[in-house]
Formats: structure tokens, C-alpha cells, sequence
């Protein structure tokens, strides 16, 4: 449903393969709160007495972990990156109604290694 950037490279590995990183900027975040609200506290608690999954909390946790990383690009683009590497998340509980969601990685300038073979795109 939510689909990574296409005008930037994102990984969580502290490489890119096939690129070369020509300039370390830093670090760079996407940051986003987010409460339950109550509509979905109800449905959910009433989800949970019957054990499984609870689709109201999962793709509220997917919107927002898509919304962290769109934010880290926007970032990312503002700090001169046209990659992040070491993307991860961090999730925490702020009071008992809200979840705060960080996106963190280092935002890099890479360029394709020569030789190196490119992905093709059927764009």
C-alpha cells in the first residue's frame, strides 16, 4: 500500500551496492506522533478479546512509519542527500494514547561506481 520514495535511495545497510558515497552530510530524521483515538481504542479492545491480529493498530502503524520515512526524505533532499544510508526506526509510547514513530539514517551523496552494472528500470 505505501510505496518507498522513488527520487531517493534509502537502505539500512551502512552501503549502497553499486554506489560509492562522494560526501557524508549526517544525520537525518522523519518524526511523527500519532494517538489511537478512541474510535479505534473501542473497536480495538473489542479485537483483542478474541486474540489475533488487530488490523486497526497494524495499518495504523504502517501509515505512520510511511509517513516517518517521507518525512526523512524531505529532510534528507533539504540537507543537499540524494541517499540515506542506515535507515531504521524507533518507536515509543507517549503517555497511554500516543506513539511516537522516529525514521533515522546518515543522508549521503552517492554516485554509480564506474562499471558498475545499473538496475533497469521498465519505467
Amino acid at each position: 500500500m505505501y510505496a518507498p520514495p522513488t527520487d531517493m535511495i534509502l537502505v539500512s545497510l551502512p552501503y549502497i551496492p553499486g554506489f560509492r558515497i562522494v560526501r557524508t552530510i549526517g544525520v537525518t530524521y522523519g518524526l511523527i506522533v500519532r494517538s489511537r483515538g478512541l474510535g479505534r481504542n473501542i473497536v480495538a479492545g473489542f479485537r483483542s478479546l478474541a486474540g489475533g491480529e488487530i488490523k486497526e493498530y497494524t495499518q495504523l502503524l504502517e501509515q505512520s512509519r510511511h509517513e516517518a520515512l517521507q518525512r526523512l526524505t524531505e529532510h534528507a533532499r533539504s540537507l543537499g542527500a540524494n541517499a540515506v544510508i542506515s535507515v531504521a526506526f524507533d518507536t515509543s509510547e507517549m503517555s497511554e494514547i500516543m506513539t511516537e514513530i522516529l525514521a533515522y539514517g546518515t543522508a549521503v551523496v552517492v554516485e554509480p561506481e564506474p562499471g558498475a552494472p545499473q538496475p533497469v528500470s521498465l519505467r
